[in-house]
Protein backbone atom coordinates (compact mmCIF):
# COMPACT_ATOMS: atom_id res chain seq x y z
CA UNK A 1 0.00 0.00 0.00
CA UNK A 2 2.69 2.40 0.91
CA UNK A 3 3.74 2.01 -3.47
CA UNK A 4 0.17 3.01 -4.04
CA UNK A 5 0.06 6.01 -1.34
CA UNK A 6 3.23 7.04 -3.31
CA UNK A 7 1.95 7.08 -6.68
CA UNK A 8 -0.85 8.75 -5.82
CA UNK A 9 0.61 11.61 -4.09
CA UNK A 10 3.39 12.15 -6.72
CA UNK A 11 6.16 11.56 -3.92
CA UNK A 12 7.92 9.69 -1.88
CA UNK A 13 6.00 8.03 1.43
CA UNK A 14 8.64 7.60 4.15
CA UNK A 15 7.73 4.43 6.59
CA UNK A 16 7.10 6.57 9.23
CA UNK A 17 4.71 9.08 7.16
CA UNK A 18 2.97 5.74 6.09
CA UNK A 19 2.42 4.50 9.53
CA UNK A 20 0.86 7.70 10.57
CA UNK A 21 -1.99 6.94 7.63
CA UNK A 22 -2.49 3.61 8.53
CA UNK A 23 -2.94 5.11 11.90
CA UNK A 24 -5.38 7.82 11.25
CA UNK A 25 -7.11 5.12 9.21
CA UNK A 26 -7.54 3.09 12.30
CA UNK A 27 -8.86 6.05 14.14
CA UNK A 28 -11.31 6.99 11.06
CA UNK A 29 -12.78 3.45 11.15
CA UNK A 30 -13.34 3.30 15.00
CA UNK A 31 -14.34 7.18 15.01
CA UNK A 32 -17.23 5.78 12.62
CA UNK A 33 -18.88 3.97 14.97
CA UNK A 34 -19.76 6.66 16.84
CA UNK A 35 -20.46 9.49 14.14
CA UNK A 36 -21.07 8.81 10.48
CA UNK A 37 -18.30 10.47 8.91
CA UNK A 38 -17.94 7.95 5.97
CA UNK A 39 -20.66 5.55 4.56
CA UNK A 40 -20.53 2.33 6.62
CA UNK A 41 -20.22 0.39 2.83
CA UNK A 42 -17.38 2.34 1.84
CA UNK A 43 -15.46 1.13 4.63
CA UNK A 44 -14.45 -2.17 2.74
CA UNK A 45 -12.45 0.30 0.60
CA UNK A 46 -10.93 2.65 2.75
CA UNK A 47 -7.78 2.88 0.88
CA UNK A 48 -9.00 3.48 -2.51
CA UNK A 49 -11.95 5.61 -1.78
CA UNK A 50 -10.74 8.00 0.97
CA UNK A 51 -7.08 7.97 1.74
CA UNK A 52 -6.01 7.24 -2.02
CA UNK A 53 -8.51 9.65 -3.20
CA UNK A 54 -7.13 12.12 -0.92
CA UNK A 55 -3.73 11.85 -1.58
CA UNK A 56 -3.74 12.44 -5.35
CA UNK A 57 -4.73 15.82 -4.57
CA UNK A 58 -1.00 16.71 -3.62
CA UNK A 59 -0.27 15.90 -7.57
CA UNK A 60 -2.02 19.35 -8.26
CA UNK A 61 -0.45 21.63 -5.78
CA UNK A 62 2.76 23.75 -5.79
CA UNK A 63 5.37 22.40 -5.23
CA UNK A 64 5.64 23.68 -1.68
CA UNK A 65 2.46 25.62 0.03
CA UNK A 66 2.73 27.96 2.88
CA UNK A 67 -0.81 27.41 3.94
CA UNK A 68 -3.77 25.05 2.97
CA UNK A 69 -7.20 25.50 4.11
CA UNK A 70 -9.47 22.04 3.80
CA UNK A 71 -12.97 23.18 3.91
CA UNK A 72 -15.55 20.99 5.49
CA UNK A 73 -13.17 19.06 6.86
CA UNK A 74 -15.45 16.45 8.62
CA UNK A 75 -13.97 13.03 8.54
CA UNK A 76 -10.38 14.25 8.03
CA UNK A 77 -10.57 13.68 4.04
CA UNK A 78 -8.46 15.50 2.57
CA UNK A 79 -7.10 17.76 5.19
CA UNK A 80 -6.28 15.28 7.23
CA UNK A 81 -4.08 12.47 4.75
CA UNK A 82 -2.82 16.29 3.56
CA UNK A 83 -1.22 17.00 7.15
CA UNK A 84 0.37 14.07 6.67
CA UNK A 85 1.50 13.62 3.61
CA UNK A 86 2.69 16.97 3.13
CA UNK A 87 3.95 18.24 6.32
CA UNK A 88 2.87 21.81 4.91
CA UNK A 89 0.83 24.40 7.42
CA UNK A 90 -2.68 23.33 7.13
CA UNK A 91 -6.18 24.94 8.37
CA UNK A 92 -8.79 22.23 8.64
CA UNK A 93 -12.36 24.05 9.08
CA UNK A 94 -15.20 21.67 10.23
CA UNK A 95 -18.43 23.84 11.85
CA UNK A 96 -20.02 20.59 13.67
CA UNK A 97 -18.35 20.50 17.12
CA UNK A 98 -18.90 16.82 17.06
CA UNK A 99 -16.46 16.43 13.61
CA UNK A 100 -14.08 19.18 14.68
CA UNK A 101 -13.55 17.41 18.40
CA UNK A 102 -12.25 14.30 16.27
CA UNK A 103 -10.21 16.33 14.08
CA UNK A 104 -8.56 17.27 17.32
CA UNK A 105 -8.01 14.22 18.70
CA UNK A 106 -6.55 13.02 14.76
CA UNK A 107 -4.15 16.22 15.31
CA UNK A 108 -3.24 15.66 19.00
CA UNK A 109 -2.34 11.37 18.30
CA UNK A 110 -0.89 11.65 14.78
CA UNK A 111 0.95 14.90 15.96
CA UNK A 112 0.41 16.97 13.31
CA UNK A 113 2.17 20.37 14.34
CA UNK A 114 1.61 21.77 10.86
CA UNK A 115 -2.21 20.85 11.37
CA UNK A 116 -4.95 23.75 13.09
CA UNK A 117 -8.48 23.07 13.61
CA UNK A 118 -11.26 25.83 13.20
CA UNK A 119 -14.19 25.13 14.74
CA UNK A 120 -16.54 27.93 12.43
CA UNK A 121 -18.35 28.41 8.98
CA UNK A 122 -15.77 29.08 6.19
CA UNK A 123 -17.40 32.41 5.88
CA UNK A 124 -16.49 32.94 9.51
CA UNK A 125 -12.65 32.12 8.61
CA UNK A 126 -10.08 34.62 7.78
CA UNK A 127 -6.74 34.51 6.02
CA UNK A 128 -5.35 34.35 3.10
CA UNK A 129 -4.23 30.47 1.49
CA UNK A 130 -2.58 29.16 -1.84
CA UNK A 131 -4.41 25.65 -1.78
CA UNK A 132 -8.34 25.73 -1.10
CA UNK A 133 -9.48 22.12 -0.74
CA UNK A 134 -12.73 20.63 -0.44
CA UNK A 135 -14.55 17.52 -0.37
CA UNK A 136 -18.19 16.74 -0.59
CA UNK A 137 -18.98 20.08 0.39
CA UNK A 138 -20.78 22.08 -2.69
CA UNK A 139 -21.30 22.71 -5.93
CA UNK A 140 -18.49 24.13 -7.59
CA UNK A 141 -19.89 27.67 -8.13
CA UNK A 142 -21.33 27.47 -4.86
CA UNK A 143 -17.96 27.07 -3.31
CA UNK A 144 -16.17 29.31 -4.72
CA UNK A 145 -18.50 31.94 -3.49
CA UNK A 146 -17.86 30.61 -0.22
CA UNK A 147 -14.20 30.63 -0.64
CA UNK A 148 -13.34 33.42 -2.49
CA UNK A 149 -12.13 35.40 0.81
CA UNK A 150 -9.57 33.19 1.29
CA UNK A 151 -8.06 33.17 -1.98
CA UNK A 152 -5.56 35.94 -3.12
CA UNK A 153 -4.32 36.30 -6.98
CA UNK A 154 -1.85 33.16 -6.88
CA UNK A 155 -4.51 30.92 -5.02
CA UNK A 156 -4.88 27.39 -6.23
CA UNK A 157 -8.08 25.25 -5.88
CA UNK A 158 -8.12 21.77 -5.82
CA UNK A 159 -11.64 19.51 -5.32
CA UNK A 160 -11.96 16.28 -5.82
CA UNK A 161 -15.21 16.18 -7.57
CA UNK A 162 -17.65 12.60 -8.83
CA UNK A 163 -19.45 11.86 -11.80
CA UNK A 164 -20.84 15.26 -11.79
CA UNK A 165 -17.70 17.06 -12.12
CA UNK A 166 -17.99 18.14 -15.67
CA UNK A 167 -20.93 19.47 -15.56
CA UNK A 168 -20.34 21.64 -12.39
CA UNK A 169 -17.36 22.96 -13.69
CA UNK A 170 -19.71 24.37 -17.00
CA UNK A 171 -21.97 25.64 -14.48
CA UNK A 172 -19.46 27.61 -12.46
CA UNK A 173 -18.00 29.13 -16.04
CA UNK A 174 -20.88 31.00 -15.94
CA UNK A 175 -20.55 32.94 -13.20
CA UNK A 176 -16.81 32.57 -12.84
CA UNK A 177 -13.69 33.33 -14.58
CA UNK A 178 -10.34 32.08 -14.69
CA UNK A 179 -8.11 29.05 -15.84
CA UNK A 180 -10.03 25.58 -14.75
CA UNK A 181 -9.11 22.33 -15.69
CA UNK A 182 -10.71 18.72 -15.02
CA UNK A 183 -7.83 16.19 -14.53
CA UNK A 184 -9.07 12.14 -14.24
CA UNK A 185 -9.12 10.75 -10.83
CA UNK A 186 -6.83 8.14 -10.07
CA UNK A 187 -9.26 6.30 -8.03
CA UNK A 188 -12.58 6.42 -10.81
CA UNK A 189 -11.99 7.01 -14.31
CA UNK A 190 -15.47 8.72 -14.14
CA UNK A 191 -15.11 11.45 -11.48
CA UNK A 192 -12.39 14.25 -11.55
CA UNK A 193 -10.35 16.52 -9.92
CA UNK A 194 -11.25 19.96 -10.60
CA UNK A 195 -7.96 22.42 -10.71
CA UNK A 196 -9.29 26.27 -10.83
CA UNK A 197 -6.53 29.57 -10.75
CA UNK A 198 -7.12 32.88 -11.00
CA UNK A 199 -10.36 32.97 -10.28
CA UNK A 200 -12.97 35.85 -9.93
CA UNK A 201 -16.53 36.40 -10.34
CA UNK A 202 -17.40 37.64 -14.23
CA UNK A 203 -19.23 40.52 -13.17
CA UNK A 204 -16.01 42.03 -11.59
CA UNK A 205 -17.49 42.06 -8.06
CA UNK A 206 -16.84 40.53 -5.23
CA UNK A 207 -19.50 38.14 -3.73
Amino acid sequence: MISDLAEAAGRDVPRETFERVKAFAGLLRTENERQNLVGHSTLATLWDRHLIDSAQLLRHAPGRVNRWVDVGSGAGLPGIVLAILSGDPIALVEPRRLRADFLCRCVDQLHLSNAEVVCRKVEQVAGSFEVITARAVAPVDRLLAMTLHLSHPGTRWVLPKGRSGAKELADARRAWQGRFRAEVSITDPEAVVLVAEGVKPRDGTSR
